[in-house]
């Protein structure tokens, strides 16, 4: 018979396998669930009138041989993590037209081991998750004769924290037949970054299947939830009452939360409406709609309903490959797929339309994120940037006017 930690291992390896397999065929696709109706009614359309939604890409950034696993927003600049191990840091100020990006680059910095595979912003700092395991705090210098615009801060987990760990063997997990490591120690890919509310705590997820909590202060590792999926956590989203909600290659999507007076984090519910592996998580701006991206083709919308629970509203159908990348900004959605496009959508009375599809990017689009650039009331409209990147090694920066329903 194969022991706990026997099976503990194979599951890990599994894990790590099966994603992998999704990093390169998740590419492919599942068939989407029946069951689940569509949200962009073709009835609805017909007798409402959407004013047009414009569209251009602006600038294409050149790639080399890496491309861009992750980018994040801030100010003027804008940061991105490639599949080479390095960050670097862009101007938004000279993205025009065609360019090479070593014309456009600000910074750049390499860390670690493999890609980087996510990125946030707290206030005068850059968090960056690694392949390597490790998670990377990094203090940004603004000053423009600062040639060093980053420094590093902390490797996640800190120093201190493992020690202290050290020394209480209640600490230790088995990670391989002869390896031990504290709890605090990712043991896979860290796949995505989120902060909380008032920026207090950071969590953190893994291919390792564990969601782990740091406090930002000082970056000591509060809490790891073992075992959280079954297969490895692909993605992660945080809503301002608290609640997290973690996306998994087991095709699941699970909701923690730690109630008043409580230590730890708890599982209060699983979402399992999705066939196939879960890639992507985004929370509308106030929090009450949970948007779901996956290998089965579909955007799922859910909501809360009078008892507080998550309940599958419908899905958002369109792309004919994997959703592997989401993003809100404002009222619109965004998703990235491995059919190599973008597509914007917004809702109205829970009755979703599709207002553009992005389309020039020769590989499937691995990252996005979104900013707004506010509202123009000569022409009624809302003017947004779209940040991609692709497997093509490419990253594209679109405009988008969008007009007031």
């Amino acid at each position: 018979m194969m022991s706990n930690y026997q099976t503990y291992t194979s599951n890990v390896h599994q894990s790590h396998s099966n994603h992998l397999c999704q990093e390169s065929t998740s590419l492919n696709y599942q068939p989407s669930y029946p069951s689940i109706p569509s949200l962009t009614s073709q009835a609805y359309h017909q007798h409402h009138h959407h004013p047009t939604t414009h569209h251009l890409c602006i600038a294409t950034v050149k790639g080399d041989t890496s491309y861009t696993a992750s980018i994040a927003l801030a100010g003027k600049f804008f940061y991105t993590g490639s599949s080479d191990k390095e960050i670097r840091l862009w101007s938004r100020d000279t993205l025009t037209s065609e360019l090479d990006n070593e014309n456009l680059i600000e910074y750049k910095v390499t860390a670690g081991n493999g890609a980087v595979k996510y990125l946030v912003v707290l206030a005068d700092k850059l968090i960056s998750a690694h392949q390597d395991h490790k998670i990377r705090v990094w203090k940004i210098d603004s000053r423009e004769e600062d040639n060093n615009k980053f420094s590093l801060l902390a490797t996640l987990p800190t120093l201190s924290d493992r020690a202290l760990k050290l020394l209480n063997p209640k600490n230790q997990v088995k990670i391989r037949r002869h390896k031990k490591c504290t709890w605090v120690h990712h043991v896979d890919a860290v796949s995505a970054l989120a902060l909380s509310s008032d920026d207090s705590l950071l969590y953190s997820v893994s291919w390792d299947r564990t969601l782990k909590i740091w406090r930002t202060t000082d970056f000591k590792c509060l809490e790891s939830v073992g075992n959280a999926h079954d297969d490895a956590i692909n993605a992660l989203a945080l809503s301002n009452d608290g609640d997290v909600y973690t996306g998994s290659a087991d095709k699941t999507i699970k909701v923690w939360r730690k109630n008043s007076g409580e230590t730890k984090h708890s599982l209060i519910s699983t979402l399992d409406k999705h066939k196939s592996g879960v890639n992507a998580l985004a929370l509308s701006v106030d929090g009450s709609v949970l948007y779901s991206g996956a290998c089965d083709r579909s955007i799922l919308v859910w909501e809360k309903d009078n008892v507080g629970n998550m309940v599958a509203l419908g899905a958002l159908r369109g792309h004919t490959k994997s959703v592997l990348c989401l993003t809100v900004v404002s009222d619109l959605v965004c998703s990235g797929s491995a059919d190599k496009t973008v597509r914007i959508w917004r809702g109205v009375d829970r009755c979703y339309s599709c207002l553009a599809v992005l389309e020039g990017h020769n590989g499937p689009i691995k990252c996005l994120t979104a900013g707004s650039d506010g509202y123009n009331p000569s022409d009624a409209t809302s003017m947004y940037f779209i940040y991609s990147g692709s497997l093509d090694c490419d990253i594209k920066v679109w405009q988008i006017f969008v007009p007031l329903f």
